[in-house]
This record gives structure tokens, sequence and C-alpha cells, in this order.
């Protein structure tokens, strides 16, 4: 597989490309994606490519993209963001951006790949993350992760016309290795 930096069954994640701009921008600007991203505003062709130029000096943030094994099309982006000492803990974000891959796992196998990295290589202790209440395939696909809610900021996004709240999850390094040793489908 070209560029490969984890595999998994059906997805890998690998670098993002410069070139894969239009294809970000696209999914970024997409209302349905949108809704449950911390964005409000359309995303333009000079900020996405300034900040995929600029990726690189970034020491704390580990960006990739997620493809499909089969034909290695590119369906989305995960990555972690400040991973640094002491507290060596990480902001996890994720975005299968492509409608037609949403709602297949994909997802889910690509943060398993995430954690895989973030707790063996870079030697986290917390991954943390926040997912707006209306995003309940999100919470699903967490939760199926192993992620535990810690708590909830009330009424904190203003989206369609009304107020969402925002739940913060967290799962930490020995978390993550009792939940990694259970088979796929067990109960969580």
């Amino acid at each position: 597989m070209k560029n490969a930096f984890r595999t998994g069954e059906r997805v890998i994640l690998r670098p993002l490309e410069v070139e894969e701009v239009p294809l970000f921008q696209a999914w970024l600007n997409d209302p349905g994606n949108l809704q449950y991203l911390q964005r409000v505003r359309p995303l333009n062709a000079a900020e996405e490519r300034r900040w995929l130029e600029t990726l690189h000096e970034r020491t704390e943030e580990h960006s990739f993209g997620v493809a499909l094994r089969e034909g290695e099309r590119l369906i989305g982006t995960c990555g972690l963001r400040g991973s640094g000492l002491p507290n060596r803990s990480a902001d996890l974000g994720i975005l299968i951006g492509e409608p037609a891959a949403q709602g297949k796992g994909y997802g889910s196998e690509a943060i398993r790949l995430l954690l895989g990295y973030g707790f063996e290589t870079l030697g986290l202790h917390r991954v943390e993350l926040h997912v707006y209440a209306n995003n309940a395939r999100g919470i699903r696909c967490y939760e199926g992760c192993g992620f535990r809610r810690e708590g909830v900021r009330r009424e904190s996004r203003w989206w369609g016309g009304r107020w969402w709240d925002t739940y913060e999850y967290a799962i930490l390094e020995n978390e993550w290795r009792e939940n990694s040793s259970l088979p796929r489908n067990a109960a969580r």
C-alpha cells in the first residue's frame, strides 16, 4: 500500500497530501459534516492549503488520511493533537468526510488504529475528545471504542436554530489496553 502508516482490516492511515486540498475543502464545507465540526464558517482553499503546508512544523499534531485498503480511496482524516510532556495527553479528532462511507464502521477502525499509535508509539496516558449532543452516530462510535463520558458543557453549541450540549469523553491507556484485547463484536 502506497504510504500506509497504519493498516487495519478495511482502512489505512496515511500521510495527508497538499494535492488533496479540494477534497478536504469539500468535506469541511458540506453542511452534513459541518454540523459536527467546530467550524461555523466556510473554509477556503488558501486556508486549507496553508494548514496542510505547515502541518509538518507542528510536532505535537499527528494528522492522517483515512483511506480504504481496497483501492486506497481517501474517505476522511483523523489525528491527535497536544501529545507533549508532562501530561502525555492528546485530543482526538476524526472526520469521515465521504457521505457514502459514513456509518459503515470505518471511523471506529481508524480510531482504533489511531489509539494504538497514540498509546503504543507516542506513549500517551490519556486521549480525550468532545462531541456535540446532536452527533448520535459519533457518540456510538466513541463509546464502542472504549471512550467514557466525563462531563457535559451545557448548551455550549448553537446550531440549526437551537442550543446543543457538548459531551467530554476520554480513554486512558489501561482502559484502551483492556478494550483492545476484546473481540471487535464483544459487548463493551
